[in-house]
């Protein structure tokens, strides 16, 4: 069993950074591909970043690509999304989740094997 817990969203302004983080219970973490999603009021979850346990393979969704970037620091059981650039349309609550499959750094929600319990990101223009 893998706990997840979010943090660092927030109000910020367009043009914006934040933070978000999300630290994983458990021993294995580097076993575990590792990702975050995005859902908006009234629209579907949206995949924006995996990375694998590895942290050498990464994807970005082609719609952050450049303003957005995981990481993740395997010693400390966390993983990262650094958002710039943030735009009013980013505005979303951000799961964390987590797959058994370590190498795989394109999630699908259905084959996520456990979520957080999301954080609030707000972009005013």
């Amino acid at each position: 069993q893998v706990q997840l817990v979010e943090s660092g969203g927030g109000l910020v302004q367009a043009g914006g950074s934040l933070r978000l983080s999300c630290a994983a219970s458990g021993r294995t973490f580097d076993s575990y591909s590792m990702g975050w999603f995005r859902q908006a009021p009234g629209k579907e979850r949206e995949f924006v970043a995996g990375i694998a346990g590895s942290g050498i393979g990464r994807y970005h969704a082609d719609s952050v690509k450049g303003r957005f970037s995981i990481s993740r620091d395997n010693a400390k059981n966390t993983v990262y999304l650094q958002m710039n650039s943030l735009r009013p349309e980013n505005t979303a609550v951000y799961y964390c989740a987590a797959d058994r499959r370590g190498s795989n750094i394109y999630f699908r929600a259905r084959e996520v094997d456990y979520w957080g319990q999301g954080t609030q990101v707000t972009v005013s223009s």
